[in-house]
């Protein structure tokens, strides 16, 4: 899976956010320079994000960005989803509207197999939980494993 800078923008900002107090929204540029983001990239994220009912804002001198829910209620899955569309495609389709023939009908199954375990690990991490830096124990078990440190 390749992540993208934009779903990585978007997770380290709603992270920011969630370390934020909830009755002072934070501005752009304070995100931005905290998560070493481009603003005009973290503007257009915070968009899609407020669009997602993810984060909310307030316009004017005192204005800015914070989270619309609690962050234990925001998980990794809801944010990338928010600013990339549904975590994995085909080509632009889902894994379920697609049809293989012959040798390669059961590839199907690996898309949607693929689909199913990052839904484990991205809904089951919440923004809280990476803010506290406290991962799910399930999550901490899968990074002990070795090959998961080696790219192949």
């Amino acid at each position: 899976m390749h992540v993208t800078a934009k779903a990585d923008y978007a997770v380290r900002a709603v992270i920011e956010l969630a370390d934020s107090a909830q009755d002072s929204p934070r501005k752009v540029d304070e995100v931005a320079q905290a998560q070493s983001i481009p603003v005009s990239f973290l503007e257009n994220i915070l968009t899609q994000l407020r669009s997602a009912g993810i984060v909310r804002s307030q316009r004017g001198p005192e204005g800015g960005y914070w989270l619309a829910h609690p962050a234990e209620e925001v998980n990794l899955a809801q944010v990338i989803r928010a600013v990339e569309g549904p975590l994995v495609g085909v080509r632009g389709q889902r894994p379920e509207e697609i049809e293989y023939r012959g040798s390669a009908e059961s590839l199907r199954q690996v898309w949607v197999a693929l689909r199913a375990n990052l839904r484990k690990v991205l809904e089951h991490v919440t923004v809280a939980d990476v803010a506290a830096g406290k991962l799910p124990q399930e999550i901490l078990e899968l990074t002990k494993e070795e090959e998961a440190w080696h790219t192949r």
